[in-house]
């Protein structure tokens, strides 16, 4: 039972442990919070980045071309996410989160957006289809970005040796979950919030065309909004 006890010590100490929170203005590296009840509360827009039907993709095809693309949509997403000014907070398979602090984070993390469907339509989806010319004709590298933006609140989980970084908020939660709007041609799905933050630059094209539209389908009674457009790099 020595096991069991320790595991239910562990739990009691930390849902007893008073929680000790300070302001931030960064992403915070792991070492900078304790394994303790310690977090760092930042307004932040969160943006997570994912493949479409990563499962079908691993079922049709071989290990070594599933792996290339996740390893070419990968990191085309980060050196995106990068140069628009957002940081990479985690990984999970196929899909990246990332975080924008600060001033236009908002329209920086919109730019990353549309920056990341123009690459897969106009640089992966090209160059795959030349290294793999045999890939049946429908075949598409497709994905997903979605973004919202809240209050987060960032602690350490885990354990000695095996811990990372969890970010709580609604932002994060939402963002990832408008990955899964996927419909047509549509890549980016941004909530009312970040789309009356963001300025004009990502939200009508020169041309005076609005690049978004309302999404027919709410998330937790959010308004969505969706956009087909590509932002060049």
């Amino acid at each position: 039972m020595a096991f069991t006890d320790d595991l239910t010590a562990e739990v009691i100490k930390i849902l007893k442990e008073q929680w000790q929170t300070r302001d931030g203005n960064k992403v915070p590296d792991t070492p900078e919070l304790k394994l303790a009840n310690d977090a760092v509360k930042l307004n932040g827009t969160v943006l997570y980045a994912d493949l479409a039907d990563s499962t079908g993709l691993v079922m049709l095809q071989t290990p070594g071309f599933v792996a290339e693309v996740y390893k070419c949509y990968l990191n085309c997403a980060c050196r995106i996410i990068r140069e628009k000014g957002g940081e990479i907070t985690a990984f999970d398979g196929d899909r990246v989160m990332a975080v924008f602090l600060g001033d236009g984070m908002a329209t920086r993390a919109c730019r990353a957006a549309l920056a990341i469907n123009h690459a897969v339509v106009k640089i992966l989806n090209p160059k795959v289809r030349e290294q793999y010319p045999k890939l049946p004709a429908d075949f598409a590298i497709k994905q997903a970005v979605g973004i919202d933006m809240s209050p987060l609140f960032v602690a350490r989980t885990g354990i000695r040796g095996a811990n990372d970084l969890v970010w709580v908020g609604r932002a994060a939660n939402i963002a990832a979950k408008l990955c899964s709007l996927r419909e047509g041609n549509y890549a980016t799905y941004i909530t009312n919030d970040v789309y009356a933050a963001a300025d004009n630059s990502v939200r009508t094209s020169s041309d005076g065309k609005s690049m978004w539209e309302s999404n027919p389908q709410s998330v937790r009674n959010l308004t969505v909004y969706r956009s087909g457009w590509h932002w060049g790099l």
